[in-house]
């Protein structure tokens, strides 16, 4: 996938996500709730669709009951799990953070960053807790990184050079969730049941 194709599919998922929140008067950032979800699966945690529907609900600030009442909310979260999931498990490192692209002004997605970014450190606390201290010394300055990140605000006028600051952070970002991914779920085993070749 070349640049401009992955920043075309950032853009897309974002928008997608974006509408579904607007359609539903959601009070919270999706990238934030995007974040929760890549911490959670990153930190090794799988989830049930009714506690992810749950979870939904709840960030998104609607009544429980809100993905029993509207199929496309229940269909788009559904398949938002499963895609992220396969993304992150990729073997070409194609996953990305749920960010808005460049046609958003710096603080629109420097917002979003700093959103997802406080989602991924709370998914992955809620689904690794005590296991986070003993992880490796690369993983808990990752996190360290990631705080700070999380603390980051937009006092200073934008220029080139803050553009490109927020795409090496955004990089940065997204190759520290696939370490964390990587530190936290083992390679899934071939099913026992395929046969092997002599």
């Amino acid at each position: 996938m070349s640049e401009t194709d992955t920043s075309n599919a950032r853009a897309v998922a974002f928008e997608r996500w974006a509408n579904v929140f607007t359609a539903h008067k959601a009070f919270s950032h999706p990238s934030e709730l995007h974040g929760v979800l890549c911490g959670r699966l990153a930190a090794g945690a799988r989830i049930e669709e009714e506690e992810w529907l749950a979870m939904v609900c709840e960030h998104m600030g609607l009544p429980a009951t809100a993905t029993d009442e509207s199929d496309d909310l229940r269909q788009f979260m559904a398949s938002a799990y499963s895609q992220t999931l396969e993304l992150l498990k990729a073997t070409d490192m194609s996953f990305q953070p749920l960010l808005p692209d460049d046609d958003y002004a710096i603080e629109q997605r420097l917002e979003a960053l700093t959103s997802w970014v406080r989602g991924f450190l709370e998914g992955m606390a809620l689904s690794a807790g005590q296991a986070l201290g003993e992880a490796p010394d690369e993983i808990r300055e990752l996190i360290e990184d990631l705080v700070a990140i999380s603390q980051v605000a937009d006092d200073d006028e934008p220029d080139d050079e803050s553009e490109q600051q927020l795409m090496e952070i955004v990089e940065y970002v997204r190759l520290g969730a696939l370490a964390v991914f990587t530190e936290f779920n083992p390679p899934e085993k071939p099913a026992p049941n395929t046969p092997t070749l002599h």
